[in-house]
C-alpha cells in the first residue's frame, strides 16, 4: 500500500472568527484594507434559491459543490433556501470535508451525504475510511470517486470497509474519468461491480467545456451530452450484471454551473437507468465567466473584490489598482480580461486588463467613460470566483447591496 498521509488539522489553525466579527461587524467596507473579498449574502441566498427552483422544475435531485466559498455559512445557504432543500454536497479538499463535519452541519442534519469529488488519492485511503466511519455514526454517508482499476485494487486491499463509489465518466471534457463504451470503462465497471468492497452508488460526469457556452441552449446541449454519457455507462453496467437492476437505483450525476442554469434546455433519454442528480458549485457566488455565458446578469454576482485606485495615467487612459494576480487569479478565460468594475455604477465600463503580482491595470472597455480617481474604492467582479476567493483569509459579508459589514466568514484552507 502507498504510504498514508493525514490532514494536519491541529496545525492549520484558521483566524478567529469571533475576533474578526468583533473587529469588523458594523464597519463600512471603505474602513477595511484592500483588496478585500466581499460577499452580498442577499444575492448569494437568491442565487442558491434559483438553483433549487430550476432543479425542482426539471424534476432532478441536486448536490451543491462547496469548493468556491469553502465555508459553513455558505454551505447552509446552498443546502437550505427559500425554494428548496438538499442535503447532498461535493467537496474538493480534506479541510472542506472536515470543515463540514467540525462545523456541526452533519450533526444538525444540514448535510447527510458528502462526495469527495476527485479520484480517490491512494495516500489518503486510511483517513477517508476513518471519515466514512465517523459519518456513518452520525447517520450520514461518504462517497468517493474512482476512474481507474488501480483505485478498485486499492480499495479492495484496505481492511473490511465497503466503499460507496461514484464512477467518473468523461463526457467530453477530458479532465477526469473514462469515456462511455471504452475498453478502460468496461474494465473498470467489471472490476467495481465484481468487488465485495465496493458499492457502486452512481456515475458522475462534469463537462467543463460548458463554461465556453454563450447561451442557455448551448449550455443545455452540453448537459444533454453529460446525461447521455452517464446513462450509457449505467446501461453498460446493467449489461454486465445480466440485466439485474441494483436494489437502489444508481445516481446519474451531471452538471456545472452553466449547464445547471440551463437544465430546462437539456434533453433527457426516453429510458433512464437511474435517478438524475444535478451538481454545481460556483452558482452561489458567481463571477464574470458566468456572466459571459449569458445566463446571469452582472448584478447577480454576489462575490466582488473591493480595491482602491493607486495611480492614474491619463496619457494612456489607464489607472492602477491594488488588486492583482494574487488577489484575483490569472484566469481570464474566455474573455481575456480579469475583472469588470461593477460598483459604483457610474464607473461601469472599466476592466482589469493586465496584472502584476500586487497591482493591476484598469482600462476602459470602450475608451470612453468617467475617470477613476486616485484613492477611490471600486468593486470588481472577478473572472473566476473560485480561484479569487481562495486568495483571501476571510470574507466580509454585506446585505441588500449595502456596504455595512454584517458578518465575517472564514474559509476552510489547504488540501
Amino acid at each position: 500500500m502507498v504510504t498514508q498521509t493525514f490532514t494536519p488539522r491541529s496545525l492549520a489553525a484558521a483566524p478567529s472568527q469571533a475576533a474578526l466579527q468583533k473587529e469588523f461587524v458594523g464597519k463600512k467596507i471603505e474602513q477595511v484594507r484592500s483588496p478585500a473579498y466581499v460577499i452580498d449574502r442577499t444575492l448569494f441566498a437568491a442565487n442558491c434559491a434559483r438553483m433549487h427552483e430550476r432543479s425542482a422544475l426539471a424534476g432532478v435531485k441536486f448536490r451543491g459543490h462547496l469548493k468556491t466559498h469553502k465555508t459553513a455559512e455558505g454551505t447552509k445557504l446552498q443546502m437550505v433556501s427559500e425554494k428548496g432543500t438538499s442535503d447532498a454536497a461535493v467537496v474538493s479538499t480534506f479541510p472542506e470535508l472536515w470543515g463540514v463535519i467540525d462545523s456541526g452541519l452533519v450533526d444538525e442534519g444540514v448535510v447527510k451525504d458528502i462526495l469527495y469529488g476527485v479520484p480517490v488519492p491512494l495516500d489518503r485511503i486510511e483517513e477517508l475510511a476513518s471519515i466514512s466511519k465517523l459519518l456513518a455514526s452520525k447517520g450520514a454517508a461518504l462517497r468517493v470517486l474512482i476512474d481507474n482499476t488501480v483505485h478498485v485494487e486499492a480499495l479492495n486491499s484496505f481492511g473490511d470497509d465497503v466503499w460507496s463509489v461514484f464512477i467518473k465518466v468523461d463526457g467530453g471534457g477530458t479532465r477526469a474519468g473514462l469515456p462511455p463504451n471504452s475498453e478502460g470503462m468496461d474494465a473498470l465497471l467489471k472490476a467495481a461491480l465484481a468487488s465485495t468492497k465496493i458499492n457502486v452508488f452512481g456515475f458522475y460526469c462534469h463537462n467543463g467545456k460548458s463554461y465556453k457556452s454563450t447561451t442557455a441552449k448551448e449550455a443545455g446541449s452540453f448537459l444533454t451530452g453529460e446525461i447521455a454519457a452517464v446513462n450509457d455507462v449505467a446501461a453498460s453496467a446493467l449489461k454486465i450484471l445480466g440485466g439485474k437492476e441494483p436494489s437502489t437505483p444508481w445516481v446519474l450525476a451531471m452538471g456545472s454551473t452553466p449547464a445547471a442554469h440551463a437544465v430546462g434546455e437539456a434533453a433527457f433519454p426516453a429510458k433512464l437507468h437511474g435517478v438524475l442528480e444535478l451538481h454545481a458549485g460556483n452558482y452561489g457566488v458567481l463571477d464574470g465567466q458566468q456572466a459571459y455565458t449569458g445566463q446571469i446578469k452582472s448584478t447577480d454576482i454576489a462575490g466582488l473584490v473591493y480595491t482602491r485606485i493607486l495611480s492614474s495615467y491619463p496619457h494612456r487612459n489607464e489607472v492602477l489598482c491594488d488588486a492583482a494576480a494574487i488577489a484575483m487569479s490569472l484566469d481570464g478565460a474566455p474573455k481575456g480580461t480579469f475583472g469588470d468594475v461593477i460598483k459604483p455604477e457610474s464607473c461601469v465600463g472599466w476592466q482589469l486588463v493586465r496584472m502584476s503580482q500586487e497591482h493591476g491595470t484598469l482600462a476602459r472597455a470602450s475608451g470612453e467613460g468617467p475617470n477613476l480617481e486616485i484613492g477611490q474604492g471600486i468593486y470588481l467582479a472577478p473572472q473566476h470566483a473560485c480561484l479569487t476567493a481562495a486568495q483571501y483569509p476571510w470574507y466580509y459579508i454585506v446585505e441588500n447591496g449595502g456596504d455595512t459589514i454584517v458578518d465575517v466568514w472564514v474559509p476552510w484552507k489547504g488540501w
